[in-house]
């Protein structure tokens, strides 16, 4: 098992990338590693609900629910 940190830069103003950390941590968490996700810089505003809840990246699921995915498997998020 490895332990990754993603950091994760990217807001609303790039749905895609915003929503590919979160991605990139399920895929390891349900490939049995330990993750923890960094929010900077404007990837700060998807900790707020309103935000995450309109960004819907290209070709992965919406934001909520990944960020969903997070809380459910306790994946640490620092902002």
């Amino acid at each position: 098992m490895a332990k990754i940190l993603i950091t994760s830069t990217h807001g609303s103003e790039d749905p895609t990338r915003a929503g590919l950390p979160f991605m990139v941590a399920k895929g390891a968490v349900e490939g049995g590693h330990q993750v923890s996700v960094a929010v900077v810089g404007d990837g700060t505003l998807v900790m707020k609900q309103a935000i995450r809840e309109s960004i819907f990246p290209v070709g992965l699921p919406a934001l909520k629910e990944l960020f969903q995915f997070a809380v459910e498997h306790n994946i640490p998020v620092y902002v």
